[in-house]
């Protein structure tokens, strides 16, 4: 690991006072939250800072608070074991604290957070190996479109098809929460779902608009609609400490047995939580029942276009929907 500079602002003024937003896109300057992926990558020296600005000194960047107009708003440093555990949540937002719960080890959930878990890096093996210069380092090509691919995206790929590793972001969006950035010229609110970016998208480089010399300083989650059922289902290779081959965030509203509304978002299959407007579509208006979840799971992977060794994601990403579907139809 490169030495580096470590700098403990106590407040969102001095931490933002620390970000020119120059030294910010030549990553000479990095921000520090959880800690989980910024100090692997500069382990492996996929990130080689001059200046860490280290986030967990500032107070209140890690509550969960009702908001008035009914919402939620979980700030970007609550780890993910506080998320996890918040009894309020577990029985209002289900499929979140499913999904935080999902997340690697117990012991890393006690320090990852929730803005470091949005805004972790592509775990593709060609962008995590230091020799290999790939398109998501600068380079010319993506190596997993012709190489090894098994993990790679089937739906909104190229030029890149890096998969977005977060777990909690389609669980996000699946609840049209937004993020709150911040930077010494304000503060704006992006939909999560506007927020990360595919690689075909403007910069390759990057996967979401969080602008150099902005910080993430909250998630807000908007009220949802009386009678919400949602969960959240997450396939891995093995049983625990690992990353998505693919998931399923739902949510349904559902009236005298009719799906009154619905979203569903996948993660683990595309650069970004790829949200299914034709599953929803298929779902809005329909009965609660097995056809309507069929229906669904082949609308929801309408257009994939697997590599040559991730066909797989096919079939197990449509019974990952309907078992989903099937389970809030009870």
């Amino acid at each position: 690991m490169k030495a580096f500079r470590l700098h403990n602002p106590r407040t969102i003024e001095e931490a933002l006072a620390l970000l020119e937003p120059e030294r910010v896109r030549s990553q000479k300057t990095a921000v520090l939250a959880g800690g989980m992926d910024l100090v692997t990558e500069m382990k492996e020296y996929l990130a080689q800072p001059d200046d860490v600005v280290n986030l967990k000194g500032i107070e209140g960047l890690a509550g969960i608070e009702p908001e008035p107009d009914g919402g939620v708003r979980i700030g970007a440093l609550c780890t993910l074991e506080r998320l996890e555990g918040h009894l309020i949540l577990r029985r209002t937002h289900r499929l979140l604290t499913q999904a935080a719960a999902s997340v690697a080890s117990v012991q890393i959930r006690s320090q990852a957070t929730v803005g470091g878990n949005l805004n972790q890096r592509p775990r593709c093996w060609y962008y995590r190996n230091e020799e290999a210069v790939c398109l998501k380092k600068g380079g010319t090509e993506c190596f997993s479109y012709g190489g090894l691919n098994k993990y790679n995206a089937i739906l909104g790929g190229g030029p890149a098809y890096i998969v977005h590793p977060s777990d909690l972001a389609p669980s996000l969006v699946a609840l049209d929460a937004s993020a709150e950035l911040v930077s010494r010229s304000g503060t704006r609110m992006v939909k999560l779902e506007k927020y990360f970016t595919l690689p075909s998208e403007g910069d390759v480089l990057r996967e979401n608009v969080l602008q150099p010399g902005e910080i993430l300083r909250s998630v807000v989650i908007p009220p949802q609609e009386p009678g919400m059922r949602s969960t959240w289902l997450k396939f891995k290779e093995k049983s625990s400490f690992d990353w998505a081959l693919s998931a399923v965030a739902a949510c349904l509203w559902v009236q005298a047995g009719t799906i009154r509304e619905a979203r569903l978002v996948l993660g683990g299959v595309a650069p970004v939580p790829w949200r299914s407007k034709p599953a929803e579509a298929a779902l809005r208006g329909a009965r609660l029942e097995r056809a309507s979840f069929e229906a669904a799971a082949t609308a929801a992977l309408r257009g994939a276009e697997p590599l040559s060794q991730n066909a797989y994601k096919i079939p197990l990403t449509k019974g990952l929907v309907l078992r989903a579907l099937e389970s809030l139809a009870g």
